[in-house]
């Protein structure tokens, strides 16, 4: 006789997330080396004092982390990864029942309060910081990448190169342009000293997501950190104890 499956009529269930996550899972390996502690202090200034709580910030830039690890290039998606995958809901600190934000809430902030404090520059940095700690960063030199990206423009709003003039504010343009470059190429490439590698397989990275210069900024960040904690998940794997899996 064939057998059939049938649902436990079970009132309470006794789950705790951490015993469903392997141990030597990616996300439990990156959570070592991840401090968020000092997000929500660097971003209250941007918070109004009144009206409802916000979404927690360390979610967002946690959730933002998952996207560029598991090169998830869709906020949308990722909102749907971190829904349904235990070990994101472990990794973001949601449990079972947490809610996971709206994808528009990433788009919100990105253009607001995280680019107006930093807060991807002083995440990268800290990063760094711990790979200079675990001793992964010598400071000796660097290692460029020279691989090509696309940038996502609208080419029915391009101007071709013969018909182009510069404007009184071009000069406006290439100081930010170079504040970019000065700001995330050389943090990136002199503090990192060689720690990162071609991240355009791992992340997708073929073509920008982000437009403009700061979102470009934002994308090379968040793709960088995303990195450094991966290359500190595989160089520094977790400690074995005395015993285990006698």
């Amino acid at each position: 006789m064939m057998g059939m499956q049938v649902a436990p009529a079970q009132l309470l269930y006794d789950f705790c997330l951490d015993d469903h996550l392997p141990a030597d899972h990616l996300l439990r390996r990156i959570d070592r080396f991840l401090d968020l502690e000092s997000v929500g202090s660097t971003l209250k200034l941007f918070y109004s004092a009144i009206g409802r709580p916000s979404v927690d910030p360390e979610l967002m830039m946690r959730m933002r982390i998952i996207g560029y690890c598991l090169g998830i290039r869709s906020e949308r998606r990722l909102c749907e990864e971190v829904h349904l995958n235990l070990a994101c809901r472990w990794f973001c600190r949601l449990g079972l029942e947490g809610k996971v934000p709206d994808h528009s809430t990433f788009s919100r902030n990105r253009h607001g309060r995280f680019r107006q404090s930093d807060i991807l520059r002083h995440l990268f940095e800290s990063v760094v910081e711990r790979c200079l700690h675990e001793g992964l960063v010598g400071g000796e030199g660097f290692a460029v990448d020279a691989g090509l990206i696309a940038a996502d423009a609208n080419k029915q709003r391009s101007i071709p190169g013969d018909q182009w003039q510069a404007q009184d504010h071009g000069a406006e343009a290439t100081r930010v342009i170079r504040q970019a470059e000065v700001g995330a190429s050389r943090t990136m490439l002199e503090r990192t000293a060689g720690a990162l590698g071609s991240s355009r397989s791992i992340w997708r990275l073929t073509r920008l997501r982000l437009r403009g210069t700061c979102g470009a900024r934002d994308e090379l960040l968040l793709a960088a950190t995303a990195q450094n904690l991966r290359r500190l998940a595989k160089l520094r794997p977790m400690p074995t104890f005395a015993g285990a899996g006698a």
